[in-house]
């Protein structure tokens, strides 16, 4: 277990496959952008429930792994060069794994650039905003008696959804015939919004008769229905 001892996450959460890259996660709609990664590219690893509702993100193990408290995390014993590297941040993962296995990204430089701005435009818009109507429509939120936030983030998921739905018009997928990381950074994302925050009528999904299109393709793929359950707090 050399490679994983330079890491105190490795302690609280030891490794049964020390050889396999480690994700310390929770399938949220940012964790499973790496367990559907990971499913999908096929590289080994092994997953840690990190229970973000009893805090463990922000235990000092967590901490030193990722300052932010946040899941996912990752550590690849068998990182550039050999060396062990840890990672954190979801967009970050995504692109690193896409580099480690060669799959997911495009090879055309052009094409390329234009995948990463889609997997920040998940990062920057999407996520932020989808997570504010969760917030304010399930979670403490709703029971604020000043509905403006909630107007307000409604409005501006609205116009995200109408955004991806352009871009979806004639395209199976956002970079178009290729699977890329820009769908698997987004699908979870689009899909807790309706699912499991139940706010589909809230911002008009059924508008968005190509955004909804996609995410049947996406949700039908086995490597993304394996990716949306790890890791869960049922096991």
């Amino acid at each position: 277990m050399s490679e994983l001892s330079a890491f105190p996450i490795a302690q609280r959460w030891p490794a049964q496959h020390p050889a396999r890259i480690q994700l310390y996660s929770l399938n949220t709609p940012n964790g499973v952008k790496v367990s559907i990664m990971l499913e999908e590219t096929g590289l080994p690893y092994e997953a840690h429930l990190v229970d973000i509702g009893k805090d463990e993100s922000h235990l000092p193990e967590f901490l030193a792994l990722n300052p932010n408290g946040k899941i996912p995390a990752i550590i690849d014993p068998h990182g550039p060069d050999g060396r062990p590297l840890g990672l954190f941040e979801s967009g970050a993962i995504l692109l690193y794994l896409a580099e480690k296995s060669g799959r997911f990204i495009p090879v055309d430089p052009v094409l390329r650039w234009e995948t990463i701005q889609w997997v920040f435009f998940q990062m920057a818009s999407i996520g932020p905003m989808f997570g504010q109507v969760g917030f304010f429509h399930k979670y403490a939120g709703r029971e604020y008696e000043d509905k403006r936030p909630l107007a307000r983030y409604v409005n501006e998921s609205k116009r995200l959804l109408g955004v991806l739905d352009e871009r979806l018009a004639g395209r199976e997928w956002i970079m178009g015939d290729e699977y890329t990381i820009a769908d698997i950074a987004t699908l979870g994302w689009v899909n807790n919004l309706i699912d499991w925050y139940d706010a589909g009528a809230l911002v008009e999904y059924e508008r968005f008769r190509h955004v909804d299109a996609w995410l049947r393709r996406g949700l039908a793929r086995p490597a993304v229905q394996r990716g949306l359950t790890i890791p869960s707090r049922g096991g």
